[in-house]
């Protein structure tokens, strides 16, 4: 059957096709403790495959360097450091990193899950679905001479015919613009990360405020005369303590604002960069445009060699030397072409998870509006609290404000 070039460079998948190919859940199973070292291990739950299997990060590191072998013009996600690097990240406690590493794994085995090429693997498969004891020796004896996508794929050989005739100023100016747009959300990011740390910080700084109010409220020291004529403080110090509750509530919800800043907008932040980092390191890798020119010189060079004067053995063995070596130069040029068309098709596949961007919009205004609203309910909660508090210096009515309407500020006036 005759492939049609727009199936075969993937435009034919939407965004949503591809995010729904699978979802892998990467969960964290309680550490378990060896003769001489902790292990962690995770609980690797594929949705396509419907299986549930246990994974330690060593197997992660196997399964990684069979795909950079099994497909060298495809991009392959990086894994995260395994350790924590000394003075690097000396800020970070251990279970903040084992958190870190266990989310950016996440994003990994997704990366690959839902690529249209990689997914298709008996590779990945065999990962994500085998329940033996030892899933490394698995992998490396199934897949370490299985050869490479350009050995396997049925139309290596036809790969030119598929290419666009500027297939490399193509490539060259999706580059550059990729490469600028990975620079940019890298400030996007850290921008979206500080906005999750405010919020967090800010449920720290109402809890503790609600804990001073506490604090003064439980004051056992006698209020002297003086503040009983001119002031009702000690009516006052007695209510302050009610208030920690509703200042509890809201550092919660601050906390749950932060967590959904940091899990539903940083997250994507983070897998998104992850793809353009990708394709950073697969336009970086050497290609085999290298290795065309090196058969290419070798095969001058015994061309020169058989211009002086050889014996007939020689002569013989020169021009065996140029069959094999004009064999090496087709296979080259075959393998540049296929990895030419392998780098259009991961260029398509990046300018379709642009659109990732609108989620990533989205995600950080619905955030914002569940957090405002959360907030906003019990601010108004508080206000009739406050306005009886003071109500009885300053003759402010104790009323609630209805639902969409701005509160009126509580002021204090002297008498």
């Amino acid at each position: 059957m005759q492939v049609s070039q727009k199936t075969l460079l993937g435009a034919s998948q939407t965004l949503t096709e591809l995010l729904n190919r699978d979802a892998v859940q990467v969960e964290l199973i309680p550490e378990k403790k060896g003769l001489f070292l902790k292990h962690v291990e995770y609980q690797i739950t594929s949705r396509r495959f419907r299986a549930s299997v246990c994974r330690r990060y060593s197997d992660f590191d196997v399964f990684h360097e069979l795909l950079l072998q099994r497909f060298p013009y495809r991009m392959v996600p990086a894994l995260p450091p395994k350790q924590m690097l000394k003075g690097v990240l000396a800020a970070v406690s251990e279970r903040e990193f084992i958190e870190g590493r266990r989310r950016a794994l996440r994003r990994f085995i997704n990366l690959v899950a839902q690529h249209p090429v990689l997914s298709e693997d008996e590779l990945l498969k065999t990962f994500l679905t085998f329940g033996g004891s030892d899933v490394q020796h698995k992998l490396r004896e199934a897949f370490r001479r299985s050869g490479d996508e350009f050995t396997t794929c049925k139309i290596a050989g036809q790969a030119k015919e598929y290419l666009p005739p500027d297939a490399q100023g193509q490539f060259a100016s999706s580059r550059e613009l990729i490469h600028n747009i990975l620079n940019l959300f890298h400030g996007l990011r850290d921008r979206a990360e500080r906005m999750a740390a405010r919020s967090k910080g800010n449920a720290t700084d109402l809890l503790m405020f609600g804990r001073e109010l506490s604090t003064v409220g439980s004051d056992a020291w006698p209020v002297p005369p003086l503040a009983l004529a001119s002031s009702n403080w000690g009516t006052l110090r007695h209510s302050l303590k009610g208030l920690s509750v509703e200042f509890a509530l809201l550092a919660d919800r601050a906390a749950q604002q932060g967590r959904r800043e940091e899990d539903d907008v940083v997250e994507k932040l983070d897998f998104f960069l992850d793809l353009l980092r990708s394709y950073k390191d697969l336009s970086e890798r050497p290609w085999h445009q290298q290795i065309l020119q090196k058969h290419t010189n070798a095969r001058k060079q015994t061309v020169n060699n058989m211009i002086q004067p050889r014996d007939p053995v020689s002569v013989e063995q020169l021009k065996s030397r140029i069959a094999q070596q004009e064999d090496a130069i087709l296979t080259a040029e075959l393998r540049c072409h296929f990895s030419l068309l392998c780098l259009h098709q991961e260029t398509q596949l990046v300018f379709k998870y642009l659109q990732m961007t609108a989620h990533i919009l989205g995600a950080l205004i619905n955030s914002q509006i569940q957090g405002h609203r959360e907030m906003s309910e019990v601010w108004n909660d508080l206000h009739p609290k406050l306005s009886c508090l003071f109500g009885s210096s300053n003759g402010t009515s104790s009323t609630r404000t209805p639902a969409g309407e701005h509160p009126t500020p509580v002021t204090l006036v002297p008498n």
